[in-house]
């Protein structure tokens, strides 16, 4: 969800046991933008134009990389809220590649009726979750992480510069050796900073950081948008 500009489905299709890539978005501008301008993003102005019927499916991409491991795998789909939530598909991973105004993607409800119910059994969501220091993870983080613990039975989280939570039904427990046995086989190329180590290591979390996750409250919708406009005006 979100990711219109390709990056997240760039890395994902660099592992040879994804089977599709669905990059759903709901900025149609934004996309073909990047499609235009952003190169680093691969073959992404290749993707073709197959407008339907029912404007849900805006646009396919047969070959965006050249790679023939990835030769359509990929499609991207312009979707608003609506149209989400009334989608029947299921997937092993949910990402949401998304931040700023799209608060109510962040709220218990959007979590427990759309995201959840689109998961398969074992499946995980990771989304991202704003700013994670020592001082700005109150902004967004801690609430996102405590969000989803109402929803999740298991929900890890990382923290650099920026906090990414990940969230499941079924333990997520792999030490930093097994997940880079893992990751070896299954990646093209090699990582410039993701291993297993770095892995690990971001989901240990200072104090601080811990003691707010213990302590926080979930997302309401009216929270949620008072603390992205606050954190907008920051930004600004």
């Amino acid at each position: 969800m979100g990711g219109g500009e390709g990056s997240t489905a760039r890395e994902l299709l660099r592992h040879n046991t994804i089977d599709q890539v669905i990059i759903c978005d709901i900025d149609e501008e934004v996309v073909d933008f990047c499609k235009s301008y952003l190169v680093a993003n691969g073959k992404l102005s290749m993707i073709q134009d197959l407008r339907s019927d029912n404007n849900q499916i805006i646009n396919s991409c047969a070959s965006w990389i050249i790679d023939h491991q990835h030769n359509g795998l990929l499609t991207l789909v312009i979707y608003n809220k609506a149209e989400l939530e009334a989608g029947e598909e299921r997937y092993d991973v949910i990402v949401g590649d998304y931040g700023g105004p799209c608060y109510k993607l962040y709220t218990k409800s959007f979590y427990e009726f759309t995201v959840k119910p689109r998961l398969k059994e074992g499946g995980i969501f990771v989304t991202w979750a704003g700013p994670a220091r020592i001082f700005s993870h109150i902004e967004v983080f801690s609430f996102i992480y405590n969000t989803l613990r109402q929803v999740f039975k298991y929900v890890p989280s990382y923290a650099d510069i920026w906090g990414w939570v990940m969230a499941s039904d079924f333990p997520l427990e792999l030490n930093a050796e097994e997940i880079y046995l893992r990751m070896r086989p299954r990646i093209k190329g090699e990582n410039r900073y993701l291993d297993g180590k770095t892995f690990s290591s971001a989901s240990t979390l200072g104090k601080v950081v811990r003691n707010s996750l213990d302590n926080e409250l979930m997302y309401t919708q009216r929270k949620l948008q008072g603390s992205y406009m606050a954190m907008a005006s920051t930004l600004n």
